[in-house]
């Protein structure tokens, strides 16, 4: 089972027990939880839907912080003397994907079960 989660602006294939480096998370606790955008189970069946997904959760443990590779910025033009020099390193959050759950499996199953279970359900109705 994998999932396409959003973080920072960026969006990251991910399944449990990755470790990926996202862009710098402030957070209180160890955990994370984050909305997927897509969950794709093991028998290879995507649900997109946005009230399944609502309900499903990918959650992720921190393992700490970190600073991406040094960027220089430098600024020239030639012959009038301007130089401007400026560096950058964007910071990060290294996080372990614990578990994707996705809620509503269960009733899934039962409401797509076929056209039989719909028919009793509406003759029961009348």
């Amino acid at each position: 089972m994998y999932a396409i989660i959003r973080a920072g602006g960026k969006q990251a294939k991910v399944q449990s027990g990755d470790v990926i480096d996202i862009e710098r998370v402030k957070s209180d606790g160890d955990e994370l939880t984050f909305a997927p955008l897509l969950v794709v189970d093991d028998s290879g069946a995507a649900v997109t839907d946005r009230d399944e997904l609502e309900k499903s959760t990918v959650t992720a443990k921190v393992l700490g912080e970190s600073a991406g590779p040094k960027i220089d910025i430098f600024k020239y033009k030639n012959k009038t003397g301007y130089r401007r020099r400026q560096g950058h390193r964007q910071k990060y959050t290294r996080i372990e994907i614990t578990g994707i759950s996705l809620s509503g499996e269960s009733e899934k199953k039962t409401e797509t079960g076929g056209g039989a279970y719909k028919a009793e359900a509406a003759a029961e109705e009348e």
